[in-house]
């Protein structure tokens, strides 16, 4: 359980390192929730819309009751995009986290189970396997001669 603690404190101290803004507080959070507001809001205009052009006879307060539904489409499909945008965003970033813990604790076990342990706090290098011929002239496995 201590290795388990010791590398999310070591990831912790890593994402910290890499100074990323809080997702929390931002630009993301504010697009997400006027997205949401352009979203609910659109779809007002566009029912508005169609209650205006359909309850009068006269055909100039029904053209201006289309114009306002066609309106009321266009800030829904923006406001959705933008909702959209900001929550994939938020998730593709925990993901994104998510992975790299998970290929560092792989590549941890692998370095483990190969007989080198890796140093606490140390990248492991590129490859894991060192590449040529054995003292004895085998080939180590991914050698090509």
């Amino acid at each position: 359980m201590s290795d388990n603690s010791e590398r999310v404190q070591r990831f912790k101290a890593e994402v910290a390192d890499m100074k990323l803004r809080d997702p929390a507080t931002g630009l993301d959070r504010l697009l997400a929730r006027l997205g949401l507001a352009g979203l609910l809001g659109g779809i007002g205009l566009g029912v508005t819309g169609w209650i205006v052009s359909h309850g009068t006879t006269n055909a100039l307060q029904q053209r201006d009751g289309i114009v306002l539904a066609l309106l009321g489409v266009t800030v829904a499909i923006v406001g959705a995009a933008l909702w959209l945008k900001a929550t994939l965003a938020t998730f593709l970033r925990f993901w994104m986290a998510r992975l790299c813990y998970e290929q560092q604790a792989q590549a941890d076990r692998l370095a483990t189970s190969l007989g080198a342990a890796p140093a606490p706090g140390a990248p492991l290098a590129r490859g894991g396997m060192t590449r040529g011929p054995v003292a004895d002239g085998r080939a180590r496995p991914g050698y090509y001669r």
